[in-house]
């Protein structure tokens, strides 16, 4: 660590400006995007490096990226040591510092007086990136089935974009136009990061500027451990079984189960989490690249070691944990492996493991299961009212684990996702789909001394031309855990209703075809429950508790108690 030289009050204020510059490139993002997934759903993360490559600031966003965002920015630093002010790169490849190939990477430098202050990056998930199914969510058994891979390719030059680039990026991918207007989007976005760098390092000075970003880590690395010297010491272990992989192998009828095996030690102010044991890699996209279990590790450990969100989450955060597994394992990916649904699905399942192993050390700072998937339900096709190709991506909520002191929270994006909902006016507006049920699914939350959060039933009807569809869902097969004595939450149901009513369950990832008018039911999982469910009676149940989702007279339709 560096040695503070900052009045503190100056540090402040510019830590602070730092963060609100972050925050501000997610409104930009949000204003100018093309697609509803980045516009109202918010599938995107923004943040501020160094120019080494280390996240300073990251915006109100996605959790999933606080591992690998900072690898994607170090890329493009090896590969160009040389950045000049109007560069912009580009880059989604998972082997070098991505996530899935739907998350692209967007980094510029941001320059005062000729002088390199750091960069700005805009990770944004494309609803399609090319491949074999529309929405790029095919169960496919290498890399180079899901999509255009971009290695780190510099964009921009002087301000002014490739069109060569451009040219290829645009004839890979099913909606251009849209795609071309989200890649508008962020490199905006990254421009005002560079305008608001600049401006900090006017008023205060470069050097000033650079100290002071340093000192941003170290602080957040300072409160993290003492954020950890709180915990108790000790080693836990937790093994979880995951649905699949979405390959089907021959001779079989259902996709094979695996599984992934965790242990923690907390000793002092650090903390390592070590997944030797864990399964091999699998044929479909399940593999998690290392950066990507380690964004599930870091999210759960922030959850439990600062519950009141005081430490600025940074890559100064990290210096204390380690995470590790074996290479060529299902959480530690080596290319070829596919990726795709592990981004997502592995990291959600990671955060809740990682609470259920310090359930053992620490019972009274983490929480039950929580839904543990993303839920992702994809449409492609061609739209019958304007004859144009269209994507829809959506991630349906579920339910977020009961604590020990409060209820589940019903139909939220839970640990590593902050996703919004995508509103059905929206989506219908947008697309040839029409959205039949919106609800809550009874008695989805385990039941306990505190009930886990309710999962979501989603209803889409294909409308007037069938659709090609995808689906990549967790907990079908295992449920979320309870804690302390508390039951599991319902877990996932896939179904695709024919026009004639006819109905068969859906497998948990893969592609399918929607015909005209038929329905697509996804119900998200809940979550579990925490303590004994005979104890409920002797807890005073108040809006409070309820955290205002429910009313209590909903409270006792929903959750079958007498609320008193």
């Amino acid at each position: 660590m560096t040695t503070r030289q900052t009045d503190p009050a100056r540090f402040e204020v510019v830590k602070n400006a730092l963060y609100a510059a972050a925050e501000e490139m997610k409104i930009v993002l949000a204003k100018t995007a093309y697609s509803p997934l980045l516009k109202v759903a918010g599938d995107y993360s923004c943040g501020i490096f160094d120019t080494q490559g280390n996240m300073v600031a990251q915006g109100p966003d996605l959790p999933i990226h606080l591992g690998s965002m900072p690898d994607a920015v170090r890329a493009v630093v090896r590969a160009f040591p040389d950045v000049s002010p109007g560069d912009v790169f580009i880059h989604n490849d998972p082997y070098d510092g991505g996530s899935h190939l739907p998350d692209v990477n967007v980094v510029a430098p941001a320059f005062h007086a000729g002088r390199l202050l750091g960069f700005g990056c805009v990770r944004a998930h494309w609803p399609d990136i090319g491949s074999a199914t529309p929405g790029s969510y095919g169960a496919v058994t290498e890399i180079y089935g899901e999509g255009l891979r971009l290695p780190p390719i510099r964009l921009y030059r002087d301000g002014r974009p490739d069109p060569g680039i451009e040219a290829i990026i645009f004839a890979n991918v099913r909606t251009p136009t849209e795609r071309l207007g989200d890649l508008r989007a962020q490199v905006a976005a990254n421009w005002r990061a560079a305008q608001r760098m600049a401006e900090l390092a006017t008023k205060y000075g470069t050097d000033t500027l650079l100290q002071i970003m340093q000192e941003v880590l170290d602080y957040s690395e300072t409160m993290m451990r003492a954020a950890l010297r709180a915990l108790p010491d000790g080693t836990a272990e937790f093994t979880d079984i995951f649905d699949g992989d979405g390959v089907i192998s021959p001779g079989e009828t259902e996709d094979e189960t695996f599984r992934v095996k965790l242990r923690i030690t907390k000793a002092g102010d650090t903390i390592v989490a070590d997944f030797a044991g864990s399964d091999p890699a699998v044929a479909g996209p399940m593999n998690a690249p290392l950066t990507v279990t380690a964004s599930g590790v870091f999210c759960a450990l922030k959850m439990i070691a600062d519950p009141k969100s005081l430490i600025p989450p940074n890559s100064g955060c990290w210096r204390p944990v380690t995470v590790t597994a074996p290479p060529g394992s299902v959480v530690n990916a080596q290319h070829p492996s596919p990726v795709v649904y592990a981004n997502h699905e592995m990291s959600h399942r990671v955060a809740d493991m990682v609470m259920a192993a310090l359930f053992a050390i620490t019972p009274r700072t983490v929480m039950a299961g929580s839904q543990g998937t993303s839920a992702v339900i994809t449409f492609g096709g061609t739209d019958y009212r304007t004859g144009e190709r269209f994507v829809s991506y959506e991630s349906v909520k579920g339910g977020f684990g009961a604590r020990p002191t409060k209820d589940g929270i019903n139909a939220v994006a839970s640990t590593v996702s902050n996703m919004s909902n995508t509103p059905i006016e929206i989506l219908e507006m947008s697309f040839p789909l029409r959205v039949e049920e919106y609800s809550l699914v009874p008695d989805s939350g385990g039941a306990g001394t505190f009930r886990g959060g309710l999962g979501v039933r989603r209803v889409w009807r294909v409308l007037e031309r069938q659709s090609h569809a995808a689906v990549c869902c967790e907990r079908t097969v295992t449920p979320p855990f309870g804690l302390a004595g508390g039951n599991p939450g319902a877990p996932a149901n896939l179904e695709l209703i024919a026009p004639n009513g006819n109905a068969r369950k859906l497998t948990s990832k893969g592609g399918f075809l929607a015909p005209a008018g038929s329905l697509v039911v996804v119900e998200a999982p809940g979550s579990g429950g925490y303590g004994p469910p005979a104890n409920r009676d002797k807890v005073a149940l108040s809006e409070d508790l309820l955290d205002g989702y429910v009313t209590l007279a909903e409270a006792r339709r929903l959750y079958g108690f007498d609320a008193g």
